[in-house]
């Protein structure tokens, strides 16, 4: 098993794809092979729970605002992600308690 380097958007996705298949697998599709997003982890987004994959996702989004190229997440974009995935609850929650109210 191996891991591709990174590539920062779809056209840098398909030609690492299309070069590798070329060079290792003579322009065919081996069985089994699978493809997908990581998070700056290294995590795959489809294993991650829901709530998991959208921390990982704001996280991610903030941590690529100031470094769009590297790995790893700095402490304070997870911190921002958690703060803002529970203010969201929080508004939320507000919202509903108040409309149940009436």
């Amino acid at each position: 098993m191996t891991t591709s380097p990174v590539a920062h958007g779809l056209d840098e996705v398909a030609d690492e794809a299309v070069a590798h298949r070329q060079a290792i697998h003579g322009g065919h599709f081996p069985d089994g092979e699978s493809a997908g997003e990581i998070d700056r982890l290294g995590r795959w987004y489809a294993s991650l729970g829901q709530l998991t994959a959208l921390h990982a996702r704001i996280a991610d989004n903030l941590a690529d605002l100031r470094d769009p190229k590297g790995m790893g997440r700095p402490l304070g974009a997870s911190a921002a992600a958690a703060l803002a995935i529970a203010a969201a609850a929080a508004i939320v929650l507000g919202v509903l308690s108040a409309a149940l109210s009436r």
